[in-house]
């Protein structure tokens, strides 16, 4: 027994000292960003605007490696898979670590199980957006416009994705019954909200921004607690006729397969932000809405325990399901 004890324990000393050394030398190669996300999307470019930050601070190549499709399988696949070094890293968010293991009966993937977090990348607060000629002006008008069950709809790029949830978090709030119309492109959807073809949908500055610049789209509401920075003029959900107040948002963090060693994503962490705090990358984040997310991973984990259990309840609430 004491000489398995003594082997168990130079057993303990080896793999910390080889995760020491590892963390001693890291990164010395290249480290890739696989992102579940088509190239030119919002969380794309920024994943490619922080990547950039982390390159020149290492003076290693970092590439980031889209992979869309298959409702994020694709890339949290071959993250799960990965040697879990912190070479590899999985680019997710709220929809995939928070929202599908309610979604899916069998999802390929435990986020608690499989990943570590790395650190926050950005957060963004939805709006609620109607088309320019609405007569819906705020909240309050919204509100009166629903109490007939089924009269009002409102539009999602998806079944049980956050902008369906969050809009189901809006019906829970306001007493409401309203009708969701799911579409299959972002693009189509806004477009169905600005002809009137639809009454509202849930937006951010990156998705619904385009139209609303266009004169398209209106914002009557911001669904958070505090105003947009970017569009001060909007009032909160509260402010604009809302009941209580309310938060509808996303986010997306950075995850390393699990086994990754502490000190690895330590230094990973810390890199990021001092990323996320340069006003360079600050500004080009603002272009999108985007606030960036300074955090520990400790945090990270938090905030996928506690919207994990948030949007259940709106998953069965709404009997969304992908299978």
């Amino acid at each position: 027994m004491k000489h398995r004890f003594t082997a168990i324990l130079a057993g303990l000393g080896l793999a910390l000292a080889a995760s020491q050394a590892l963390a001693q030398t890291f990164p010395s190669q290249s480290v890739r960003i696989i992102s579940p996300f088509p190239a030119g999307s919002g969380p794309d470019a920024i994943a490619r605007i922080v990547g950039e930050k982390l390159g020149a601070s290492w003076k290693q190549p970092v590439v980031v490696d889209a992979r869309p499709g298959a409702n994020g399988f694709l890339a949290a696949n071959a993250v799960k898979q990965a040697a879990p070094t912190g070479y590899d890293l999985l680019l997710a968010d709220v929809g995939h670590l928070a929202i599908s293991p309610s979604l899916f009966r069998k999802l390929p993937y435990d986020p608690k199980k499989d990943y570590v977090p790395v650190g926050g990348v950005y957060k963004t607060s939805f709006f609620i957006a109607v088309g320019v000629n609405s007569p819906i002006k705020s909240v309050k008008d919204l509100i009166s416009a629903a109490s007939t069950p089924g009269r009002v709809t409102y539009a999602s790029n998806s079944v049980g994705g956050p902008l369906h949830l969050g809009a189901a978090q809006i019906e829970a709030a306001t007493g409401t019954k309203m009708v969701h119309v799911p579409f299959k492109e972002i693009s189509q959807l806004y477009a169905a909200v600005a002809t009137g073809e639809v009454d509202w949908a849930l937006g951010s500055i990156a998705s619904a921004g385009p139209l609303l610049r266009a004169g398209k789209l209106r914002f009557i509401a911001i669904v958070d607690t505090v105003r947009s920075s970017n569009l001060p003029d909007i009032p909160t959900f509260e402010q604009s006729g809302g009941p209580k107040p309310l938060v509808a948002n996303t986010w997306v963090a950075l995850m390393a397969p699990k086994g990754t060693p502490a000190a690895v994503t330590g230094t990973l962490n810390r890199s990021l932000n001092e990323a996320l705090k340069q006003a360079d990358v600050v500004e080009k984040f603002s272009g999108f809405g985007f606030v960036p997310w300074q955090t520990t991973p400790a945090d990270v984990s938090k905030v996928i325990d506690v919207d994990t259990v948030s949007y259940a309840e709106m998953v069965k609430r709404t009997g969304a399901s992908a299978d």
